[in-house]
């Protein structure tokens, strides 16, 4: 089932990248019911806190009554940012799964390592490198095309 959200969130990432934003993409989990989903609106909105993990967080707080998003499973296609780690964690989520490293930008398995800190409350499950190769190439066909 993992790798049935994990297409989810590459099919938001690339919906994104079509809307000319960084393609990353997101889905939120409780079960076997996808909660919401989402890619990268920062453009779009003008907000640069409108990353995917972060406006699905949003609706599933939304849909769910609760700033507590237990027993969710978030999919996303890119190792998340300090902030939005910052946010998995205040929200609860139960497992994260990304799919590509970001040694850049990443704030799980690269960066400040967010979920290591002693100040981080709630650290999540996580598995990296679920349809890494995938990933990878959306973003790199993405960037290609810029330059």
């Amino acid at each position: 089932m993992s790798g049935t959200f994990m297409q989810m969130a590459l099919n938001e990432a690339r919906a994104a990248a079509e809307r000319g934003e960084v393609p990353v993409g997101a889905v939120l989990v409780r079960g076997s019911q996808v909660i919401a989903r989402d890619g990268n609106r920062t453009r779009e909105l003008s907000d640069p806190t409108a990353h995917a993990e972060i406006l699905v967080l949003r609706a599933g707080g939304t849909a769910l009554k609760s700033e507590r998003l237990l027993n969710c499973d978030l999919y996303v296609t890119l190792e998340p940012c300090a902030m939005c780690a910052a946010a998995i964690s205040f929200a609860r989520i139960r497992r994260l799964y990304f799919a590509a490293a970001d040694p850049k930008g990443g704030g799980v398995e690269h960066g400040p390592r967010f979920f290591s800190q002693a100040t981080c409350h709630h650290a999540p499950e996580v598995y990296g490198g679920i349809a890494e190769r995938q990933a990878s190439e959306v973003l790199k066909a993405f960037f290609r095309e810029r330059r």
